[in-house]
């Protein structure tokens, strides 16, 4: 098992990642003196597979243990979900002296991060992320929250876990799509990172979607400390961590109007083709280096399909977006890789055909 540390003024904590890891949980818990009342919320698909594993490493090893399933999708993501792990909470007499676990994939993760924020004013959490996307981006780095009014992640707080812990055994589950979802965080990554990322993650894209042992534990060992240090320079999104929402603007416009028929991790690739291209058109990406990156991109050209769109109405929702500032749109763009230009303001022109642009690349 090895570990990345987040050394956040406030509240430092690891990241733990390894093959078979989950089983050292209990005594992480133990080591750290957290609450032995312990409540988790399991992502409904994950349990279905891992069921044994949930059941032997956590519920005769705490002095109180009950969970909740749910449907990991967009749509629950919502007060509604919520509501209902609150309530169980209550239910079964639970208060300050507890410890929640979220067990899933980056929606679980981010509403049950959000339950612990609020319940009895806060209580700590544990990140056990079991998708891709979650391993590599979302259980790091404290945001929790919950989609409202048609808008993605408006409703939240920046709360952060005591420990993520990573068993890349969970990801041998995961079905393609899950796969190809994470793949969209780590070109991110690439991105933001430097050209030697870059070129590992463009020469090992295979490796990734089979995922060799050796080749996720770099893309973690990377991905997880790139963000981990990022979350300690800027906790609280005020400055450089808005680096981390590179492709993000477009792709909450995306999904939202997709009705979410899309994954995140789908929306974010299509995201990443559209601020490459308003990068290179506002002249700030060189157009040698735009061909360059958008190889790693045209590698899913058949991998993700829409069959229609309303780059109006992706506009509107964009405009809505809460990184922006007096009612301006707000664009990461990118010069090179890990040369990123912060709070851009874009012809509205040419975000329309950024819009345009990346998502042809994906029509049917």
């Amino acid at each position: 098992m090895k570990k990345i540390n987040v050394e956040l003024k406030n509240n430092p904590y690891e990241i733990f990642y390894g093959s078979g890891c989950f089983k050292e949980i209990n005594k992480i818990i133990k080591s750290k003196n957290l609450p032995s009342n312990v409540f988790a919320v399991i992502d409904n698909n994950f349990y279905s597979k891992w069921e044994k594993a949930i059941h032997k490493n956590l519920e005769s090893k705490f002095t109180k243990f009950n969970f909740i399933k749910i449907s990991a999708n967009e749509k629950n993501k919502s007060f509604d979900t919520l509501q209902k792990i609150l309530k169980k909470l209550i239910e079964n007499n639970y208060s300050r002296d507890t410890l929640i676990i979220s067990i899933g994939g980056g929606i679980v993760g981010d509403i049950a991060g959000f339950a612990a924020s609020i319940f009895s004013r806060g209580v700590p959490y544990v990140q056990v992320p079991t998708t891709l996307l979650a391993a590599v981006d979302s259980s790091i780095g404290g945001k929790t929250g919950v989609n409202f009014e048609h808008t993605k992640n408006i409703i939240g707080s920046i709360y952060q876990p005591e420990f993520v812990l990573i068993d890349t055994n969970f990801l041998k589950t995961l079905p393609a799509k899950e796969i190809l979802c994470g793949a969209g965080e780590i070109i991110k990554y690439a991105y933001l990172t430097n050209e030697k990322f870059y070129t590992f993650v463009l020469k090992n894209i295979d490796k990734i979607f089979s995922l060799n042992k050796k080749v996720i534990e770099t893309v973690i060992d990377e991905c997880a400390g790139f963000k981990g240090s990022i979350v300690e320079a800027d906790e609280k999104e005020l400055g450089i961590r808005k680096v981390l929402n590179l492709g993000h603007t477009f792709a909450h416009g995306i999904e939202v109007e997709q009705n979410y028929k899309i994954k995140h991790g789908e929306a974010v690739i299509i995201g990443l083709a559209s601020a490459l291209y308003l990068s290179n058109k506002t002249r700030l990406l060189k157009d040698e280096r735009f061909k360059r990156y958008s190889l790693l991109i045209n590698k899913f050209k058949d991998e993700i399909k829409i069959s229609s769109y309303n780059k109006h109405k992706i506009f509107g929702i964009m405009q809505r977006d809460k990184k922006n500032r007096d009612n301006k749109i707000k664009f990461v763009l990118l010069k090179k890789a890990g040369e990123i230009v912060l709070d851009y303001e874009a012809d509205s022109k040419l975000v329309f055909e950024s819009i345009d642009y990346g998502l042809n690349l994906f029509s049917k």
